[in-house]
C-alpha cells in the first residue's frame, strides 16, 4: 500500500526531471499531487472535544502513569474526553505522541476497580505490540480508510456528478477490497492482542475487575439507546428546555449511573447467554465478549497491582468536572460520538 505512494512520488519526480517540457511537468505534477493526497499522515488531536494535558489533570495522569508502569509501557501524552461508550488509544503528531480517548459514558458507570482495568486494557495495546497501532500497518489502514472515503458516491448527484460517481465505482471496489484484505490479514493478530490486553488488565486491576468490565461492555447498546432517548426528550421540550437541561448537564451522569445500577444480575446473565449464541462483540476488531470473559476466568486469578482509593477518585472527578459537563451538553444535543 505504501509502495503505491512511493511509486507515484518517484514517477512524478522522474516526469518533471527526465521528461521536462509541458507534458512532462503536467504529468509529474499530477502524480506528485496524487502521492501527496494518498500519503499516510500523522494523526491529529480531535477537534471539538475536550483535550486534557498533564497540567490540566495531574491526578488522572498520575493514575495513568501508574497503570502504564504496571503493564510495562510508557504513559500517554494527552487524554481526549468524548461521548463514546468506549475507550481507545492512538497516536498523534509526527513524533507519534500517545493519546488516550476516554468515553465519559463508559467511565461514569464503572467502579474504581473497573476503571483501572479499562486503563490497563487500553495501555496494554502499547505494551503487547499490537500491529494495528503500529506505524506501518496502522498508517496503512488509516490511509486506505481515507481513500475509501474520498471515492464515496456524491449524494444527490447532478449530471456531471453522476459521471464522477460512475468513474469512482472501480477505484472504490479496489480500495474497499484492499482494505478488507488488510483487515482480514491482521484480524488474528488483532484478536490475540485483545486477549493479551485483557490479561494485562487483570494483572493490573484484578481478575474480578477485568471480568466486571467485560460485563459492562454487554450493556453498551442499551446505554446508547438510553442516551439517545434523553437527547430526544431534551429536544422535544424545546430550545429553552434544552438550554436549561444543558445547564444542569451533570445530572445526566447521575441518571445514567442509576440506570446502569438498576440493571439486575439476571439481565447480565441473559446477555452473556445471548452473546454466546450470537457472538456479541464490541466491534469487528474484538473477539466475542463471552470468550474474552471466559478466558479471563479460566486463567489464574490475579490480584490488583494498582488500586484507586476513594480520595483519588474524588480528585480525578474534580479534574474531569468541566470536560464531563461539556460532553453531557453535547450528548443532550444529540451529538453521540462514535
Amino acid at each position: 500500500m505504501h509502495a503505491v505512494t512511493v511509486v507515484l512520488a518517484v514517477g512524478g519526480l522522474w516526469c518533471v526531471v527526465a521528461l521536462g517540457g509541458g507534458i512532462g511537468v503536467v504529468a509529474g505534477v499530477v502524480l506528485l499531487a496524487l502521492a501527496w493526497l494518498l500519503a499516510p499522515r500523522p494523526g491529529r488531536l480531535p477537534e471539538g472535544r475536550p483535550v486534557l494535558l498533564r497540567a490540566d489533570a495531574p491526578e488522572l495522569f498520575a493514575l495513568v502513569d501508574e497503570v502504564a508502569g504496571a503493564v510495562g509501557t510508557r504513559s500517554v501524552d494527552a487524554i481526549v474526553v468524548d461521548g463514546s461508550i468506549n475507550a481507545a488509544v492512538t497516536s498523534y503528531g509526527i513524533r507519534g505522541r500517545r493519546l488516550l480517548v476516554l468515553g465519559m459514558p463508559l467511565w461514569e458507570i464503572l467502579t474504581p476497580e473497573e476503571r483501572v482495568a479499562l486503563l490497563g486494557h487500553e495501555l496494554a495495546h502499547y505494551a503487547n505490540g499490537d500491529i494495528r497501532n503500529g506505524l506501518v500497518v496502522g498508517s496503512a489502514v488509516r490511509s486506505l480508510t481515507v481513500w475509501h472515503h474520498i471515492v464515496q458516491p456524491l449524494p444527490h448527484a447532478t449530471g456531471l456528478e453522476m459521471i464522477v460517481n460512475a468513474l469512482y465505482v472501480l477505484p472504490r471496489l479496489l480500495i474497499g477490497g484492499w482494505l478488507i484484505l488488510l483487515i482480514r490479514l491482521t484480524s488474528r493478530a488483532g484478536m490475540r492482542a485483545e486477549y493479551l490486553a485483557d490479561r494485562l488488565a487483570a494483572r493490573t486491576a484484578s481478575t474480578p475487575a477485568a471480568a466486571g468490565l467485560m460485563d459492562r461492555l454487554l450493556i453498551t447498546e442499551a446505554l446508547g439507546v438510553w442516551l439517545r432517548t434523553e437527547a430526544n426528550r431534551a429536544a422535544l421540550r424545546g430550545p429553552r428546555s434544552t438550554r436549561h437541561a444543558t445547564d444542569r448537564a451533570g445530572e445526566l451522569w447521575e441518571r445514567l449511573t442509576a440506570y446502569a445500577e438498576s440493571i439486575p444480575e439476571h439481565e447480565y446473565e441473559r446477555q452473556r447467554r445471548a452473546g454466546a449464541r450470537r457472538g456479541h462483540q464490541v466491534d469487528t476488531t474484538h473477539p466475542p465478549t463471552h470468550l474474552r470473559r471466559t478466558s479471563l476466568l479460566a486463567g489464574p486469578s490475579e490480584t490488583a497491582a494498582v488500586t484507586l482509593q476513594a480520595h483519588r477518585s474524588d480528585m480525578i472527578a474534580a479534574e474531569l468536572a468541566e470536560p464531563r459537563t461539556e460532553v453531557a451538553r453535547r450528548l443532550l444535543r444529540g451529538a453521540l460520538d462514535d
